[in-house]
């Protein structure tokens, strides 16, 4: 899988820092040991993904760990989208197999992301010039740089980020898959499911936690004041949230952004 390849490669990046041999040289956007193939391809005959109901994949959808930090594969794509950068991968891992068991062939419509079920389908825009694609996801990554989204070869072309490497994009999930079963609503009053981010006997780390979170865009961060023991517990929490098909993207979402200690709390409301 790409991921125990990452691992490799990075084992050799840093052993080749600590020799006197130089670390791999760029050519454009790409390692000299990667890249576009030689010939040409011929976009018109290169078609969107087809999204379509497919059963989660037995391989790629489990948590993982990748440079020490931990991932959470989402069970639902519902109501994913995510803006960053969007790398793409060529030649060097055509034919090896994917995070999903299936064959990387970079002249698919296929993208590797780090939580977004696999497979599901995506559409990805191009901020920089609005150009617009769908995507199948069948592979786990990128792992590095902060970057959203691997693109194959093709869907990179067509979005026209090879020669730059990288861009800008918005990715948009499509919600087309039967695993992937109609949220139900929470009975009312009877329920209140919250996402714990921290406990804390210290207000200000408390409030270190809030404000930390809301930068990070989760303005309706709070903090909860509970009694144990005689002493004042302050919980830092997100919710509460009423649809459950919010709860695992948005907990995948705060893992994927460092937050390893968020976990659910369900409590019985009277």
């Amino acid at each position: 899988m790409r991921w125990l390849l990452a691992v490799c490669w990075a084992l050799i990046f840093m052993l080749a820092a600590c020799s006197s041999s130089p670390t791999p040289s760029k050519k454009g956007a790409y390692y000299l040991d990667d890249g576009p193939p030689k010939g040409s391809v011929d976009l018109a005959n290169v078609k969107d993904a087809i999204p379509r109901s497919e059963p989660l994949s037995k391989t790629g959808n489990k948590p993982y760990v990748v440079f020490g930090k931990r991932y959470v594969p989402l069970k639902s794509n519902a109501g994913f989208k995510q803006k960053g950068t969007a790398s793409w991968y060529g030649k060097k891992f055509h034919g090896k197999r994917t995070s999903s068991g299936e064959t990387y062939d970079m002249y698919k419509m296929t993208a590797a992301h780090t939580v977004l079920p696999i497979p599901s389908y995506a559409k990805v825009t191009n901020l920089n010039n609005g150009r617009s694609i769908i995507v199948r996801v069948n592979d786990r990554g990128p792992f590095k740089h902060n970057r959203v989204m691997d693109l194959s070869y093709a869907a990179a072309l067509k979005l026209d980020v090879v020669k730059t490497g990288t861009g800008r994009v918005e990715i948009i999930a499509i919600n087309d898959n039967k695993q992937v079963s109609k949220p139900q609503p929470l009975k009312k009053d009877s329920q209140r499911v919250t996402i714990q981010l921290g406990a804390f006997s210290n207000y200000d780390s408390a409030l270190k936690l809030q404000k930390r979170l809301q930068a990070d865009g989760y303005s309706k961060a709070m903090i909860e004041t509970i009694q144990q023991n005689e002493l004042n517990i302050y919980r830092v929490r997100l919710g509460p949230i009423k649809e459950p098909g919010n709860i695992d993207f948005t907990l995948g979402d705060l893992h994927h952004g460092g937050y390893a200690d968020a976990h659910i709390i369900v409590e019985t409301v009277n």
